[in-house]
């Protein structure tokens, strides 16, 4: 069937009309929605069409303005595309179940309609695909100013009852507890979401030819800034879930108030707004399309929460990334402090093994020697060395998001990848370094107290199997380490945000108990210490709850499921050697010292990359330069390969000063 078949089909049929249009857009829709070029023809053939049979454009106007007229269109401009008032989590649980089993439609409301105008998931792309230029010529073609005077007059009346209720829903918006919470300047002062109604009712009460819209544009713009204000704040206030959903509504029904306001004034002025009209449907297309889309959802919503977390992990991993050698040594000390810590955890995870609990017993024991001991290194201020990647990818990508990919800040970026280099490197040497030895102090002192080896050798044996990179799953098992390691991150960095937006430090001052327990000073200062530590200490215990537990998980589901941690399986080793009696060979022994080099190199790898991504998402960061930033890399590597391991005895200041000169040079 062609175009001009479904028109005279129509002309025949009256009184069908959303059938008439979905078999046009059907004619129109691309075979494949990279086919944008079959659409773009299609539209301007049907624009021949209507230009040269004033009847055919009669019809299809019509048809067009009786669905507008008689189908209640209002929640189609108000809703179609803008987040609903139910909230985020029944929101997505609306999508996933109407992505399951679809809602029933109502014929009597025009964005029912609309839906089955357009059903493909797809068609907002060729829809958008087209030239706006095409779509107001078809616009032109169909000169809605020859309609009835009444017919036209009942779509405008309904077009401005959308513009009113958009008005009102982003005047409640601007009331609500979440927003005043945040800006409580808002109930003092005049708001700019109750400003704009007024003005809005009275552009709308005035005359056709009357009144001025740029006080409600205006008024709007404040509305905007005041959302800006509030998410720019975010980072000191915190934010949540339900104000990002919050935020994102207003800020749409701003943008679609805008568009709409922009159809009426032109129309007032007697200018046609096929422009507007186009870009207006464009939107109306692509939220229909999107309605029950769950990715998208989730990704607009959780953007600015994902950001804050990361921000906050980026601040910690501030602390992880050394310039001096001051801060490097320091490193290397707080490093050798967890590794001596790690093999007492190392210890305790061996004996109770050994005890032949039930899984879950087992798991519990498990996390909560992981979980409390990584609590533990952290309130006495020692590191391990793979908590660092989840930090440190996040002051990366901070820095990334700052260049902008500028030559003059590649070097900087380098230095930042080379001092986190160093960084890690030194760390993890910290921990083995007294990881191993506590190990083999342990099991020697357990040997001369109790006349048998901590570890016997088949349990021994079976500890190095464990690690085997080439006859056991170690590095996967090392990968599953690294996800748990980045999880951690995101979790610290959630908890620091939960911190700072449920004020809980000064939730905590608050409670009298507590003020005549501790009394107000150290009060006082326990709850800065929750402040600034809350996200580390809940991050480290999840962390050592996810190690701990997902044996378990692979028992219960039945899959080979574990966890390989660098720290753990260098004390596994020292434990193992011991119960060995140092009976090995040298080939074992540095096949031993490799399969633990592989294990954290992959518990590295992964935390760093999936952290890395997340941030560089967050930030919505697209560093096109990476070639040219692994040449100045291989450059820096080249030149000066020990400023990858150790920092250089000159002050940061003044390498960086040598650094730039020599840059100029350079370039000179």
């Amino acid at each position: 069937m062609t175009i001009e078949n479904v028109l005279q089909k129509y002309a025949l049929e009256k009184d069908r009309e959303p059938q008439f249009l979905a078999e046009l857009i059907a004619e129109i829709r691309p075979p494949r929605t990279s086919r944008v070029d079959h659409a773009t023809h299609a539209l301007q053939a049907l624009c021949y069409v209507l230009n040269n049979d004033p009847a055919k454009a009669e019809l299809l106007r019509n048809a067009i303005l009786k669905l507008l007229a008689e189908h209640k269109p209002v929640s189609l401009f108000v809703d179609s595309g803008i987040q609903p008032s139910t909230g985020f989590f029944s929101e997505l649980w609306r999508r996933l179940g109407h992505k399951l089993l679809p809602a029933a439609m109502d014929k009597q409301y025009l964005k029912d309609l609309f839906a089955q105008l357009f059903p493909k998931v797809k068609d907002e792309l060729w829809v958008a695909g087209v030239p706006t230029e095409v779509w107001e010529q078809l616009i032109e073609a169909l000169h809605f100013e020859l309609s009835p005077a009444e017919c036209r007059a009942a779509c405008l009346e309904n077009f401005l009852d959308a513009v009113e209720v958009l008005s009102y829903r982003i005047s409640a918006l601007g009331l609500e507890p979440e927003l005043l919470r945040n800006r409580p300047e808002l109930e003092d002062h005049e708001s700019p979401f109750i400003t704009q109604n007024i003005e809005l009712r009275e552009f709308l009460s005035a005359p056709d030819q009357a009144g001025d819209v740029a006080q409600i544009l205006v008024m709007l713009d404040q509305c905007r800034s005041v959302v800006s204000k509030i998410r720019n704040s975010s980072s000191q206030n915190g934010t949540s879930i339900d104000l990002t959903f919050l935020l994102q509504r207003i800020s749409q029904q701003i943008r679609r108030l805008e568009s709409m306001l922009q159809i009426v004034v032109s129309l007032r002025a007697g200018e046609p707004p096929n422009t507007a009209y186009a870009e207006l449907f464009k939107t109306l297309v692509r939220g229909e399309c999107h309605k029950n889309n769950v990715g998208q959802h989730w990704q607009e919503n959780m953007e600015l929460l994902a950001l804050r977390v990361t921000e906050n992990a980026s601040r910690t991993g501030e602390h992880y990334i050394t310039e001096t050698r001051s801060e490097y040594f320091a490193l290397l000390r707080s490093a050798m402090g967890a590794g001596l810590i790690v093999g007492v955890m190392a210890m305790i995870k061996i004996i109770t093994g050994n005890q032949q609990y039930a899984p879950l017993t087992e798991a519990i024991l498990f996390s909560l020697n992981y979980g409390l001991g990584f609590v533990l290194i952290h309130i006495l201020h020692f590191t391990v060395a793979t908590k660092q990647p989840a930090m440190t990818a996040a002051a990366i990508a901070a820095s990334i998001d700052a260049s902008d990919g500028k030559s003059r800040e590649m070097n900087n970026l380098v230095s930042i990848i080379a001092q986190t280099v160093r960084s890690q490197t030194i760390a993890i040497i910290g921990n083995i370094t007294l990881a191993v030895p506590t190990a083999m102090l342990i099991a020697a002192a357990f040997y001369f107290v109790a006349g048998e080896h901590f570890v016997p050798v088949d349990k021994a044996g079976h500890l190095l199997a464990e690690i085997d990179p080439l006859h056991s799953g170690a590095l996967f098992y090392a990968g599953i380490a690294g996800v748990c390691l980045f999880l951690s991150g995101l979790i610290a960095g959630y908890h620091d945000n939960l911190a700072i937006y449920n004020k809980i430090p000064q939730r905590l001052r608050a409670l009298r108990w507590l003020q005549w327990l501790l009394g107000e000073a150290r009060l006082d200062r326990v709850a800065r210490y929750v402040e600034n530590n809350l996200g580390a200490l809940a991050g480290n215990f999840y962390f050592g709850c996810l190690l701990g537990g997902m044996a378990a998980v692979g028992v219960l589901l039945g899959v080979p499921v574990d966890i390989r941690h660098i720290a753990f399986s260098s004390a596994f080793v020292g434990f193992s050697f011991v119960g060995l009696e140092f009976d090995i060979t040298l080939a074992a022994a540095l096949y031993a010292a490799l399969a633990v080099l592989l294990i954290g190199t992959m518990n590295l790898l992964v935390s760093f990359g999936l952290a890395l991504y997340v941030a560089m998402k967050s930030r919505k960061v697209g560093f096109v330069q990476w070639r040219r930033l692994g040449v100045a890399l291989a450059k820096r590597l080249y030149r000066n390969p020990r400023e990858f391991f150790m920092p250089p005895k000159a002050e940061p200041l003044a390498a960086s000063a040598l650094e730039h000169v020599a840059s100029a040079q350079e370039e000179d």
